[in-house]
Protein backbone atom coordinates (compact mmCIF):
# COMPACT_ATOMS: atom_id res chain seq x y z
CA UNK A 1 0.00 0.00 0.00
CA UNK A 2 2.72 2.52 0.95
CA UNK A 3 4.08 2.18 -2.57
CA UNK A 4 0.54 3.31 -4.01
CA UNK A 5 0.09 6.20 -1.52
CA UNK A 6 3.31 7.45 -2.74
CA UNK A 7 2.62 7.10 -6.53
CA UNK A 8 -0.79 8.89 -5.74
CA UNK A 9 0.90 11.73 -3.46
CA UNK A 10 3.79 12.56 -6.43
CA UNK A 11 0.78 12.62 -9.16
CA UNK A 12 -1.40 14.97 -7.10
CA UNK A 13 1.81 17.10 -6.03
CA UNK A 14 2.69 17.50 -10.17
CA UNK A 15 -1.09 17.91 -11.09
CA UNK A 16 -0.99 20.79 -8.65
CA UNK A 17 2.45 22.33 -9.40
CA UNK A 18 1.32 22.27 -12.87
CA UNK A 19 -2.42 24.11 -12.31
CA UNK A 20 -0.11 26.75 -10.61
CA UNK A 21 2.38 27.31 -13.16
CA UNK A 22 -0.66 28.13 -15.67
CA UNK A 23 -1.25 31.05 -13.39
CA UNK A 24 1.78 32.68 -12.55
CA UNK A 25 3.00 36.03 -14.75
CA UNK A 26 5.26 35.17 -17.69
CA UNK A 27 8.48 37.09 -17.29
CA UNK A 28 8.53 38.17 -21.14
CA UNK A 29 9.29 35.36 -22.70
CA UNK A 30 6.34 33.30 -23.82
CA UNK A 31 6.66 29.70 -22.50
CA UNK A 32 9.87 30.64 -20.01
CA UNK A 33 8.05 30.62 -16.90
CA UNK A 34 5.79 27.27 -17.68
CA UNK A 35 8.58 25.34 -18.62
CA UNK A 36 10.97 26.26 -15.80
CA UNK A 37 8.25 25.24 -13.46
CA UNK A 38 7.64 22.67 -15.37
CA UNK A 39 10.74 20.91 -15.01
CA UNK A 40 11.31 21.92 -11.31
CA UNK A 41 8.17 20.04 -10.84
CA UNK A 42 8.83 16.89 -12.77
CA UNK A 43 12.37 16.57 -10.65
CA UNK A 44 10.45 16.93 -7.64
CA UNK A 45 8.33 14.13 -8.40
CA UNK A 46 11.32 11.76 -9.62
CA UNK A 47 11.86 9.17 -7.13
CA UNK A 48 15.32 8.75 -5.29
CA UNK A 49 17.82 6.25 -5.03
CA UNK A 50 16.24 5.20 -1.62
CA UNK A 51 12.75 5.21 -2.82
CA UNK A 52 10.66 2.18 -3.55
CA UNK A 53 10.37 1.27 -7.22
CA UNK A 54 7.50 2.71 -9.17
CA UNK A 55 4.93 0.30 -11.23
CA UNK A 56 6.67 1.70 -14.62
CA UNK A 57 10.50 0.99 -13.19
CA UNK A 58 9.30 -2.38 -11.98
CA UNK A 59 7.71 -3.31 -15.56
CA UNK A 60 10.98 -1.20 -17.27
CA UNK A 61 13.32 -3.76 -15.18
CA UNK A 62 11.34 -6.90 -15.70
CA UNK A 63 11.58 -6.36 -19.37
CA UNK A 64 15.14 -5.78 -19.61
CA UNK A 65 16.17 -8.57 -17.48
CA UNK A 66 13.61 -10.80 -19.81
CA UNK A 67 14.11 -9.25 -23.25
CA UNK A 68 16.16 -12.41 -24.80
CA UNK A 69 13.64 -14.80 -23.26
CA UNK A 70 10.36 -14.00 -24.05
CA UNK A 71 10.14 -17.15 -26.30
CA UNK A 72 10.63 -19.28 -22.72
CA UNK A 73 8.21 -17.12 -20.68
CA UNK A 74 5.55 -17.65 -23.31
CA UNK A 75 6.12 -21.37 -23.29
CA UNK A 76 6.37 -21.69 -19.21
CA UNK A 77 9.56 -22.60 -19.43
CA UNK A 78 10.92 -19.70 -17.40
CA UNK A 79 9.18 -17.60 -15.01
CA UNK A 80 9.45 -13.81 -13.91
CA UNK A 81 9.17 -14.19 -9.99
CA UNK A 82 9.50 -10.60 -8.65
CA UNK A 83 11.31 -7.24 -9.11
CA UNK A 84 12.71 -5.82 -6.29
CA UNK A 85 14.82 -2.43 -5.62
CA UNK A 86 18.81 -3.18 -5.03
CA UNK A 87 19.87 -2.72 -1.69
CA UNK A 88 23.65 -3.41 -2.44
CA UNK A 89 25.82 -0.55 -1.35
CA UNK A 90 27.51 -0.14 -4.87
CA UNK A 91 24.59 1.23 -6.13
CA UNK A 92 23.97 3.80 -3.48
CA UNK A 93 23.23 7.46 -5.96
CA UNK A 94 21.55 5.47 -8.89
CA UNK A 95 18.41 3.79 -9.51
CA UNK A 96 18.69 0.03 -9.78
CA UNK A 97 16.63 -3.41 -9.39
CA UNK A 98 17.03 -6.97 -9.11
CA UNK A 99 14.90 -9.23 -11.12
CA UNK A 100 14.60 -13.21 -10.22
CA UNK A 101 14.19 -15.06 -12.88
CA UNK A 102 13.80 -19.07 -12.55
CA UNK A 103 14.44 -21.53 -15.41
CA UNK A 104 11.82 -24.47 -14.78
CA UNK A 105 14.31 -26.71 -17.42
CA UNK A 106 16.78 -26.04 -15.65
CA UNK A 107 16.02 -25.55 -12.26
CA UNK A 108 18.30 -22.30 -12.25
CA UNK A 109 17.84 -19.30 -10.32
CA UNK A 110 19.03 -15.93 -12.27
CA UNK A 111 19.46 -12.60 -10.47
CA UNK A 112 19.75 -9.98 -12.84
CA UNK A 113 21.02 -6.53 -11.37
CA UNK A 114 19.58 -3.53 -14.23
CA UNK A 115 20.18 -0.39 -14.13
CA UNK A 116 17.36 1.85 -14.99
CA UNK A 117 19.48 4.81 -15.36
CA UNK A 118 21.36 3.39 -17.73
CA UNK A 119 18.57 0.94 -19.02
CA UNK A 120 20.82 -2.24 -19.39
CA UNK A 121 22.19 -5.28 -17.01
CA UNK A 122 24.89 -4.57 -15.34
CA UNK A 123 25.46 -8.11 -13.43
CA UNK A 124 23.60 -11.50 -13.52
CA UNK A 125 24.13 -13.99 -10.92
CA UNK A 126 22.74 -18.10 -11.67
CA UNK A 127 22.97 -20.71 -9.29
CA UNK A 128 21.11 -23.89 -8.39
CA UNK A 129 19.51 -24.85 -5.16
CA UNK A 130 18.00 -22.03 -4.51
CA UNK A 131 14.55 -21.96 -4.03
CA UNK A 132 12.50 -18.11 -2.95
CA UNK A 133 9.30 -17.64 -2.43
CA UNK A 134 6.79 -18.57 -5.03
CA UNK A 135 5.23 -16.20 -7.06
CA UNK A 136 1.50 -15.45 -7.34
CA UNK A 137 1.61 -16.68 -10.71
CA UNK A 138 3.37 -19.46 -9.71
CA UNK A 139 0.32 -19.99 -7.00
CA UNK A 140 -2.12 -19.89 -9.82
CA UNK A 141 -0.62 -22.05 -11.71
CA UNK A 142 0.32 -24.34 -8.71
CA UNK A 143 -3.65 -24.75 -8.39
CA UNK A 144 -4.29 -25.30 -12.14
CA UNK A 145 -2.48 -28.25 -12.17
CA UNK A 146 -3.67 -29.49 -9.00
CA UNK A 147 -7.32 -29.13 -11.06
CA UNK A 148 -5.91 -31.06 -14.05
CA UNK A 149 -5.41 -34.35 -11.81
CA UNK A 150 -8.10 -36.81 -13.07
CA UNK A 151 -8.26 -37.65 -9.27
CA UNK A 152 -7.83 -34.77 -7.09
CA UNK A 153 -9.36 -32.19 -9.55
CA UNK A 154 -12.41 -34.00 -8.93
CA UNK A 155 -11.73 -33.87 -5.18
CA UNK A 156 -11.26 -30.09 -5.25
CA UNK A 157 -14.19 -29.20 -7.43
CA UNK A 158 -16.51 -31.56 -4.80
CA UNK A 159 -15.47 -29.23 -1.54
CA UNK A 160 -15.75 -25.92 -3.30
CA UNK A 161 -19.55 -27.08 -4.53
CA UNK A 162 -20.22 -28.06 -0.84
CA UNK A 163 -18.36 -24.74 0.56
CA UNK A 164 -20.05 -22.54 -2.28
CA UNK A 165 -22.76 -24.02 -3.06
CA UNK A 166 -22.20 -23.80 -6.70
CA UNK A 167 -19.18 -25.23 -8.89
CA UNK A 168 -15.88 -23.76 -9.34
CA UNK A 169 -15.02 -22.12 -12.04
CA UNK A 170 -11.40 -21.94 -12.71
CA UNK A 171 -8.28 -21.68 -10.27
CA UNK A 172 -8.93 -17.91 -9.80
CA UNK A 173 -11.82 -18.87 -7.72
CA UNK A 174 -9.72 -20.11 -4.74
CA UNK A 175 -8.16 -18.44 -2.09
CA UNK A 176 -4.29 -19.93 -2.45
CA UNK A 177 -1.22 -19.23 -0.53
CA UNK A 178 2.25 -21.52 -1.68
CA UNK A 179 5.23 -22.04 0.11
CA UNK A 180 7.64 -24.20 -1.02
CA UNK A 181 8.80 -27.94 -0.61
CA UNK A 182 12.15 -29.02 -0.46
CA UNK A 183 12.90 -32.42 -0.03
CA UNK A 184 16.34 -34.57 1.05
CA UNK A 185 15.56 -37.03 -2.20
CA UNK A 186 13.71 -37.42 -5.08
CA UNK A 187 12.22 -34.69 -7.84
CA UNK A 188 11.04 -32.27 -5.46
CA UNK A 189 14.87 -32.10 -4.37
CA UNK A 190 16.07 -30.50 -7.38
CA UNK A 191 12.88 -29.18 -9.18
CA UNK A 192 10.85 -26.11 -7.46
CA UNK A 193 7.80 -27.76 -5.86
CA UNK A 194 5.35 -25.73 -4.17
CA UNK A 195 2.71 -27.38 -1.23
CA UNK A 196 -0.86 -25.26 -1.90
CA UNK A 197 -3.10 -23.79 1.43
CA UNK A 198 -6.61 -23.57 -0.41
CA UNK A 199 -9.06 -21.70 1.54
CA UNK A 200 -12.46 -22.04 0.93
CA UNK A 201 -15.76 -19.81 0.63
CA UNK A 202 -17.16 -21.07 4.03
CA UNK A 203 -13.65 -19.98 5.67
CA UNK A 204 -12.62 -23.63 6.03
CA UNK A 205 -9.19 -25.33 4.72
CA UNK A 206 -9.30 -28.12 1.66
CA UNK A 207 -6.93 -30.77 3.06
CA UNK A 208 -3.88 -30.61 1.18
CA UNK A 209 -1.33 -31.61 3.60
CA UNK A 210 0.11 -34.79 1.35
CA UNK A 211 -0.03 -32.86 -1.90
CA UNK A 212 2.91 -31.59 -3.43
CA UNK A 213 3.16 -29.62 -6.86
CA UNK A 214 6.10 -30.27 -8.86
CA UNK A 215 6.14 -26.98 -11.58
CA UNK A 216 9.34 -27.97 -13.05
CA UNK A 217 8.15 -31.38 -13.69
CA UNK A 218 4.36 -30.12 -14.39
CA UNK A 219 3.02 -32.56 -12.37
CA UNK A 220 1.45 -33.24 -9.14
CA UNK A 221 2.48 -36.03 -6.46
CA UNK A 222 1.09 -37.41 -3.75
CA UNK A 223 2.97 -37.76 -0.25
CA UNK A 224 3.52 -41.17 1.23
CA UNK A 225 3.44 -41.02 5.64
Amino acid sequence: MRRVVVLAASGAVAAGLAAFVLLLPGDGTPGSSGTAQAGRAARAAAPGPADPLTTEEIQRAGALATAGMRSHLAAGRAHLLYVERDDGKDGEGSRRAEAYVYDYARDELTVRTVDLGEGRVIREVTDTGVQPPPSRQEEARAAELLLRDPRLGDGVRSAYRRAAGRELGSAADLALRGLIHAAPRGACARHRCLRLFVRLPDGTFLDTSRIVVDLSAKKVHTLEW
